[in-house]
């Protein structure tokens, strides 16, 4: 019988290499073309979201840190995360400020966004933007209407606290949802670490504000 000759070390390992470039420019070019496609869709999503949290809301301003306060982003300027956006209605009143930010949870980082009324040191709407919690638990978290009746009218000061359902006694505290403690403390870091990322900075910028007017 013919004997069958095996390929050589340097020919499969060039195959290999082959079919590894190959799979690698595969992804690669798919990345690179729903890359655009995914932002465009995550920038509506927020923009939607932002006028969800800031009622009667009709535009707004998006504003950046600028020093110990904030300033309005110039246009085409390229922001990153550290933003937050100033909400008007139609008469051009301030409806308040949308604020995102980011916490781990149980399984993954808890993504929202809420709406804060600086003159009542308020908080006055929430949404969740990106969660990866247990089905049926930790996802209550966007999917219980009673938990979302806790940011309707959150005072952030003092410090938010998280207490057990129906043990709510004052403005600043949010009753957790039952079987669902760390993702509904993971919300609670969310907005206290935001307030203290953000309050002082608004504060500024609104006192600024209201100097120029004067």
């Amino acid at each position: 019988e013919e004997e069958v000759k095996e390929p050589s070390s340097f020919r499969l390992i060039a195959t290999l290499g082959v079919a590894g470039f190959l799979s690698g420019l595969i992804l690669v070019s798919v990345y690179l073309i729903t890359k655009p496609i995914i932002a465009k869709n995550k920038a509506e999503a927020l923009r939607s979201a932002i006028f969800e949290v800031l009622s009667n809301t009709s535009s707004f301003k998006t504003l950046v840190p600028d020093g110990d306060g904030l300033r309005e982003a110039a246009e085409k300027e390229e922001v990153g995360e550290d933003v937050v956006y100033l909400g008007y209605n139609a008469q051009g009143e301030v409806t308040g400020f949308a604020i995102a930010g980011g916490e781990p949870g149980y399984q993954d980082v808890i993504s929202a966004i809420f709406g804060f009324d600086a003159s009542q040191e308020m908080i006055i709407g929430f949404k969740v933007l990106d969660s990866k919690e247990t089905p049926g638990l930790g996802d209550k978290i966007f999917k219980d209407a009673d938990f979302q009746t806790n940011f309707l009218a959150l005072k952030v000061s003092p410090e938010i606290e998280a207490v057990k359902k129906g043990e709510k006694k004052t403005e600043n505290q949010v009753e957790a949802i039952s079987g669902a403690t760390i993702s509904s403390k993971a919300i609670v870091r969310l907005l206290n670490n935001s307030m203290t990322q953000w309050k002082s900075r608004i504060e500024i910028y609104l006192a600024q504000q209201n100097t120029q007017e004067q």
